[in-house]
């Protein structure tokens, strides 16, 4: 598996993100039940590049928390094996890895996220690439129903690795 992580934050991050990150990429696969080893690429940012990223992609023109930007191309979530149909399109030759997308985070977010909630960076960070891993696995959650879907499976892959919610939250 390859994950590619980027850090290029204006500040120095005290959070030793790196481990977290692969652990929680690693546990949402594993949920999701991919069959193969995959490439994901996550770049940690600050407000104003990812300002800047989601008024060039989405069209608005202000800060968010996380991006996703998937490469599959799923008619239904985690249907792994519809893709494996488009191997050209989805597997990298060299490595044989699934393209599954990239994740781009708001370090500032998961600080100002974190202390809004009353969790930890850790919690937050950890909530962030489970929710962006199932966008790139084709979930979303622009009705209802999806929304939930999309709640209870983040839940599920946080208290596996041991990331729950405090009991204020």
């Amino acid at each position: 598996m390859t994950i590619q992580i980027e850090y290029e934050a204006a500040r120095d991050w005290n959070l030793a993100y790196e481990p977290l990150i692969r652990t929680v990429v690693r546990a949402a696969l594993d949920y999701e039940k991919c069959p193969y080893e995959a490439e994901v690429n996550v770049l940690l940012t600050d407000n104003e590049s990812i300002r800047e990223l989601n008024r060039q992609f989405r069209g608005l023109d202000r800060e968010t928390d996380v991006l996703s930007f998937p490469m599959g191309d799923f008619e239904t979530p985690s249907d792994f094996e519809r893709l494996e149909e488009h191997a050209e399109d989805y597997f990298n030759p060299e490595s044989g890895e699934l393209l599954l997308g990239d994740i781009v985070i708001s370090v500032d977010k998961v600080d100002e996220q974190a202390e809004k909630y009353g969790h930890s960076r850790e919690r937050e960070l950890a909530f962030l690439v489970a929710h962006s891993m199932l966008h790139l696995c084709g979930y979303d959650h622009m009705e209802e129903d999806e929304r939930l879907v999309m709640e209870k499976k983040q839940e599920e892959i946080l208290a596996s690795e041991g990331f729950l919610r405090d009991e204020k939250e």
